[in-house]
């Protein structure tokens, strides 16, 4: 446990004139309201003031050791210092090494004075994974991101044929997608965006020539088989390893659920109070969770108490113990609290260490009396505050390695400023949730380069001979386009944002012919591999891409070689231009009856 001098105010001129980051918490859970237990135990008045009196002439320890070895006397009816209530704080949160050395620890080196030194801004940065990087899309897209200087990493299954194709300084993941337990977590971090270029390899019976020409010309001009991995195993269960692989670092839509109501669940956490009582005050609160008292008559957590300035307090807080495992959020970008508000202005202070005496992460935080609400506290927005002080020399907050939470109802704010909203007495406020968030406008995390037909192999009344060979050889290939979509579907369902992008045959031409988007998996035609990637690359950026899907072929015809003059290049395209006119839920499933043949 560790005391960060948040919100305390000394009478004493050596004292800070703010304290503040106190860390606290546990969990219980109370199905009805329990009464706050009673003051019981408290220093004689004259004792205490004396005690305030020396210390402020001398930061002794010796002091304060021989201070508490005197005697406590217990009174009933007036506001004095609740000791045993003091002790069960400590050890509830594992204790420090001794009581002595928690309070030697407030009192030693604070000083007056408050800072407006600036904040330094919490920088966030995130990998982009591109796995099937030794792919004809693949390599483009890895080609294109270094040379814009953006961070990379390749997922490749043989390491010696992606560094000799994509340089010896290539950042790697050595794995394969079809093996579950060659995906091993710590090879994923920092992952924040992923493009997948992974596809089942197909290739002609009688073999292609070294140049791979044949391939090169697309499948349309040979007789085709599966080389190497079945579908199955590649298009589907291999993107379910790959989905579960990633799934963390880049992040959900709907956010991740740290405490209290989501997803059916009631998800608790270990709180427990954390008042003035540590610095001699009388405040006290506690945590509970009412079965029955939340937004729509579920349960709900609940801060509640009464605060009091006498002694020179004036805060309660409630606190998490330390999470077993640190809490890795860096795939978003702040947390959101659902709570019923009271008008009152409130703190939220993240813990990224398991010291006690460190630095908290705070942002103050205003209530709508009488209100369900959302409140959203951005990690950019959290101040590193220790013992009362604004310290701008604190190392940058790290998303990837939350400690503790706790919630805090204090007089004081930072550097000597107080809190306008603050008032003596009881208070309370449910508190529904605290949710992981990505910041809007959201745009997709996971961009999956498909196939055009995926939907067509079981079409009724889709004439085969007009389609391309995998349509009509759909079977003969393994339910290669079958299982394309049962891929598809894994991504629509994971909750990751997203784009689909289904390509018609794959060319070796250059970038720049003009280009026709569409969905409902109903063009044929052809594009170009460079054009791909550049589609994904920008795909990861637009807010018009999320939860889309489209196909994508150019405007020249199959019998019309594309060519560009290198002396007079086609100008960049704006991708967002097609991008803003995708629907959402168009997929090409629609056209499906329910009796589509199952694999």
């Amino acid at each position: 446990m560790e005391i960060s001098s948040s919100s305390l105010k000394l009478s004493s001129p050596l004292c800070p004139s703010t304290i503040n980051n106190l860390q606290g918490s546990s969990s219980r859970v109370d199905v009805n309201y329990t009464s706050l237990p009673k003051p019981f135990l408290q220093l004689d008045d004259r004792r205490s003031q004396r005690l305030r009196d020396q210390q402020a002439s001398s930061h002794s320890s010796a002091y304060l050791r021989s201070s508490f070895r005197k005697k406590i006397t217990a009174k009933s009816g007036s506001q004095g210092w609740d000791f045993g209530r003091f002790i069960k704080t400590l050890y509830f949160f594992n204790g420090p090494p001794s009581p002595l050395k928690l309070v030697t620890s407030v009192f030693e080196k604070l000083t007056n004075g408050s800072t407006e030194e600036p904040v330094k801004d919490m920088e966030t940065s995130g990998i982009i994974l591109v796995a099937g990087a030794t792919g004809g899309v693949g390599r483009r897209v890895v080609d294109i991101l270094r040379s814009r200087g953006l961070p990379v990493k390749a997922l490749v299954r043989n390491e010696e044929k992606a560094r000799n194709m994509l340089g010896p300084d290539i950042d790697l993941i050595v794995a394969d997608i079809t093996k579950e337990n060659t995906l091993v977590p710590e090879k994923f971090k920092g992952v924040r965006k992923v493009i997948n270029a992974v596809s089942v390899i197909v290739g002609p019976k009688e073999g292609d020539t070294p140049e791979r020409q044949k391939y090169n010309q697309g499948v349309r001009f040979f007789e085709p088989e599966i080389k190497g991995d079945s579908p199955e195993l590649v298009e589907y269960i291999g993107m379910k390893n790959l989905i579960n692989a990633v799934k963390d670092g880049v992040g959900l839509e709907s956010g991740k659920l740290i405490f209290g109501v989501g997803d059916n669940t009631f998800k608790d956490l270990p709180w427990g109070a954390l008042d003035d009582v540590v610095m001699g005050g009388v405040s006290e609160s506690n945590f509970i969770v009412d079965l029955t008292s939340g937004e729509n008559g579920g349960p709900t957590g609940i801060f509640k108490g009464n605060v009091s300035t006498t002694n020179n307090g004036g805060f309660t807080s409630v606190r998490t113990k330390n999470f077993a495992e640190a809490e890795d959020l860096s795939a978003y970008d702040g947390l959101e609290l659902r709570l019923k508000g009271d008008g009152l202005r409130y703190k939220l202070i993240v813990r990224t260490s398991q010291d006690w005496d460190t630095v908290g992460y705070t942002a103050s935080f205003d209530t709508s009396p009488g209100q369900w609400q959302s409140v959203r506290l951005p990690f950019s927005s959290l101040r590193p505050v220790f013992r009362a002080r604004t310290k701008s020399d604190a190392p940058p907050f790290n998303p990837a390695s939350i400690i503790s939470l706790q919630l805090m109802f204090s007089k004081f704010e930072y550097d000597g400023k107080l809190n306008p909203t603050f008032k003596e007495g009881p208070f309370e406020l449910p508190l529904s949730s605290i949710r992981a968030y990505i910041q809007e406008p959201l745009t997709p995390r996971f961009v999956h380069v498909g196939s055009a037909g995926v939907t067509r192999p079981e079409r009724p009344g889709l004439d085969l001979s007009k389609q391309p060979p995998a349509v009509r050889l759909n079977k003969e290939l393994d339910f290669i386009l079958t299982y394309k979509l049962k891929g598809e579907d894994l991504i629509r369902e994971s909750g990751i944002p997203y784009a689909i992008v289904r390509p018609c045959a794959l060319t070796e031409e250059p970038a720049g012919a003009d280009l026709i988007f569409d969905q409902g998996d109903n063009i044929t035609g052809k594009v170009s591999r460079d054009e791909v990637a550049r589609i994904c690359i920008a795909a990861l950026e637009s807010p018009h891409a999320l939860n889309k899907t489209f196909e994508v072929k150019s405007t020249v015809p199959f019998s019309e070689p594309f060519t560009v003059d290198p002396e007079n290049p086609p100008p960049e395209k704006d991708y967002n231009e097609y991008f803003k006119n995708l629907k959402d839920g168009i997929t090409g499933k629609e056209a499906l009856e329910e009796s589509t043949v199952s694999v």
